[in-house]
Order: C-alpha cells, then sequence, then structure tokens
C-alpha cells in the first residue's frame, strides 16, 4: 500500500490553513469554539469537563460584564451561558454582545421554565434555551442547532406558549433604559452605592439620581420593592 506524505512548515502558512480547515480521515477537524458563563462556578467546571469531549472551550467567566469582555476578545462561535449572572444578566449581556459580533451564537441555560424569558431570548436570533436539570445530550443538540442557524426549545416549554408569550416578549424589561436596568439589578443584589458606581464608572450622585427616579417611576417604597421589581423585570431571579 502507499503512503500519504503530508508536509506542513511555518514557511507555508496557506498549506497550515488549508490543512486546518479541512479533514483528512477525521485528523484535522475543528472543533467550535465555546465560550461558558455562569454565575456557579462548580457548575460550570462539571459543565466544561463534559463539552470539552466534543468542543474547544476557550473561556471561562462568572458575571456578564466579564462575558461581555471576553467575547469580544475570544470571538468564540456559541456562547454557553447562564441569564442569572451578577452584574449583568444574560439576555443584556447577550443582547451587547450580538450588537457588536452578530455572528456569535447562544445557548442558554436557566433553572426556571419561564416562556417569557425563552421569547425575550428569540428576539436575538436563532437561540438555544436549555433547562439546567435537562443538560446534557439536550445541550449537545442546542449547540448543533444553533451553529447550523437553527433554534432549539426545550421541549418543557409548549408549543402553544409561544403565540401569546412572543408579544409579551417585547416588552420584557423594556420599561427601563440600559443603565436604569443596571443599576436596578445591582442594587437589587445588595451592591452599594460606591460600589454600583465604580462598576459603571460614573458618579455616586448620578446612581443615587437614577435610584430615586426609578423608585418614583414604579412607586416603589423600600429597597424590599426594588427587589421584587428586579425580579419581575427578569434582571434578577429567586433560585429555588
Amino acid at each position: 500500500m502507499g503512503r500519504t506524505r503530508i508536509l506542513l512548515a511555518d514557511d507555508h502558512p496557506d498549506l497550515l490553513k488549508t490543512v486546518e480547515r479541512h479533514s483528512f480521515r477525521g485528523c484535522f477537524r475543528l472543533r467550535p469554539r465555546l465560550l461558558l458563563a455562569d454565575a456557579h462556578a462548580m457548575f460550570t467546571e462539571v459543565l466544561k469537563g463534559y463539552l470539552e469531549r466534543t468542543f474547544r472551550v476557550i473561556g471561562v467567566v462568572s458575571d456578564g460584564r466579564a462575558l461581555v469582555a471576553e467575547a469580544m476578545r475570544l470571538r468564540p462561535d456559541v456562547i454557553v451561558l447562564g441569564i442569572e449572572m451578577q452584574l449583568l444578566n444574560g439576555l443584556d449581556a447577550a443582547r451587547r454582545i450580538k450588537e457588536q459580533a452578530p455572528k456569535i451564537k447562544f445557548v442558554f441555560l436557566t433553572m426556571h421554565e419561564d416562556p417569557n424569558l425563552a421569547a425575550a431570548a428569540l428576539e436575538l436570533g436563532p437561540i438555544g434555551f436549555v433547562l439546567k436539570h435537562s443538560a446534557g445530550k439536550e445541550l449537545l443538540r442546542a449547540i448543533d442547532h444553533v451553529l447550523h442557524g437553527k433554534s432549539y426549545l426545550t421541549p418543557k416549554l409548549r408549543a402553544e406558549d409561544w403565540v401569546a408569550t412572543k408579544a409579551r416578549a417585547r416588552q420584557f424589561s423594556k420599561e427601563l433604559t440600559q443603565r436604569q436596568k443596571e443599576i436596578v439589578q445591582m442594587h437589587a443584589e445588595g451592591r452599594s452605592v460606591k460600589e454600583i458606581a465604580d462598576v459603571l464608572e460614573i458618579s455616586r450622585k448620578t446612581v443615587e439620581f437614577h435610584k430615586h427616579h426609578i423608585q418614583g417611576s414604579f412607586n416603589l417604597r423600600s429597597n424590599a420593592d426594588l427587589v421584587l421589581f428586579a425580579v419581575k423585570q427578569g434582571l434578577i431571579s429567586v433560585n429555588p
């Protein structure tokens, strides 16, 4: 039998690129690049080990702001992200990323069977929406779907929900400006005015102004009211 010889040389970059992009008896297959984002470190570590069997996991982050920064730096093919993240929730982080890098795909992981969240995520285009306790083969299917330009919604959410929730999704968290949503979320997370000002790089007076304006506009009389408002807006979640 004849033998096939392959020559790879540093002075032939075009040859290297060609080999990287095509399979040779299955040896040179490029695996899709994934970025993981979730607030729970233990869950993310387990998920990373599982997904690395099939994909290249190129980064792991734990909050929404770090996710936006790393997505812009690494430009992954797919981001697998939790909706419930600190500093910036997953939906708003995905919206920011989509504006700057429209080719990046998203698969959302959540603990809540909330059609409103799924419908809001669908506004981003073809996405995956998987419940955390169903992750596994279902997550692999969702990633495969988005890589092929199709949405994947967990079967736990009934198809008949979408007619009603699609209309509601257009109003999901739309009452607030982006800056107001950031301030509400971080207040609801228990962060101080100084912490919020430092993260957003604005003055404490500006943070206080936004907080008082929001409380007045939505008749929120206490911090407890503000937390409940953040939950209803989908900015934070109360974990079971």
